[in-house]
């Protein structure tokens, strides 16, 4: 689809049709496999501060945090088209994608 004409210099949003944190992600994963799957956030200073204890460059570091706290702070959070557009068809909601998953076995403990 985006080997073809027309996409050259485009910018596409590419979401799903309902908007997720990442504690909404892993609840969808957890129904899905029917087991308890916990989500811890942790602040971004604690998350610089193990990167920096296991010496992580430093411009990767301010670089993540910058990502965490700026970018994905919500400002940003907006259901895109940008599925239908490259697709032609809605985007598939992630309860739906983490139910297919779940049956083909990939997360069931060994």
């Amino acid at each position: 689809m985006l080997t073809q004409a027309g996409h050259t210099g485009q910018a596409y949003e590419l979401t799903g049709p309902r908007l997720l944190t990442f504690a909404d992600a892993i609840a969808e994963i957890a129904a899905a496999t029917r087991r308890p799957i916990g989500y811890t956030a942790i602040p971004p200073t604690d998350y610089a501060e193990a990167m920096a204890a296991e010496n992580v460059p430093a411009e990767i570091i301010e670089l993540l945090t910058y990502l965490f706290t700026t970018v994905l702070d919500g400002r940003n959070a907006h259901p895109g088209d940008g599925i239908r557009q490259v697709l032609g068809r809605p985007a598939r909601d992630f309860a739906d994608y983490a139910r297919d998953a779940a049956a083909t076995g990939i997360w069931n403990r060994e």
